[in-house]
């Protein structure tokens, strides 16, 4: 069983990049940023903040993830939030999550689990994939791209375009939650043996090529 990780800030391509390599070896995937989306709507939706609460929330609460990279669907205590874990809402809340080193372990230890359970490889992506979670993954990636270019990519993401004013709503979410998230995981620089794609000045073909290269290389060694 082959495993690619991929770290990464937000809007280097690591969702699109890394479900389009999933979907050409055949692999699973799985997108661990939307397990803590998930578990941040849950906290958004039941207005909890306190560092025990959300512990023993996410340590109770029944989260399904899909990991076909054709249908990434995310489910909680049976309900479907694929489409609202995306909002701008969660977005914000996700470090409630991601900040409390005791609810990523329980995430980490799920991830763990899944990605055991994949065959015939797995593309795994999220911010300390190569260094925590899969540490001992024969492909391991870190993407990253210059500031502004990743503010564009999430603009379009988040509201269909880059105008000026769709880009300074996402700038300080974008850039934000990276700071943050640099506080407790590690997606800013590349540990000994993971490789650097930088995607600020490659096109999406090129990106998902660039990591199938690298898979060929890995199967070849």
């Amino acid at each position: 069983m082959t495993v690619i990780a991929i770290d990464g800030p937000s809007g280097v391509g690591k969702s699109s990049v890394s479900k389009a390599v999933a979907a050409h070896l055949g692999y699973a995937y799985l997108d661990t940023g939307a397990m803590y989306r998930a578990m941040g709507w849950l906290c958004t939706t039941r207005g909890i903040t306190d560092v025990g609460d959300v512990v023993e929330l996410v340590r109770g609460a029944h989260l399904e993830i899909s990991t076909d990279p054709s249908v990434p669907t995310v489910a909680v205590d049976g309900i479907d939030v694929t489409e609202e874990i995306r909002s701008a809402e969660v977005s914000a809340s996700v470090q409630v999550v991601s900040a409390v080193p005791e609810a990523r372990s329980e995430l980490i230890e799920m991830q763990r689990q899944i990605i055991a359970a994949a065959e015939p490889g797995i593309v795994v992506e999220g911010r300390d994939i190569t260094t925590v979670v899969a540490p001992g993954a024969p492909v391991r990636i870190l993407m990253t791209a210059d500031d502004e270019v990743r503010v564009v990519r999430r603009a379009k993401e988040t509201h269909g375009n880059a105008s000026a004013e769709a880009v300074a709503a996402t700038r300080d979410v974008t850039l934000g939650r990276d700071a943050k998230d640099a506080k407790t995981t590690s997606f800013l620089t590349a540990a000994d043996g993971v490789h650097t794609l930088d995607t600020t000045h490659i096109d999406f073909d090129q990106s998902v090529g660039a990591v199938l290269a690298l898979v060929t290389a890995a199967q070849k060694a």
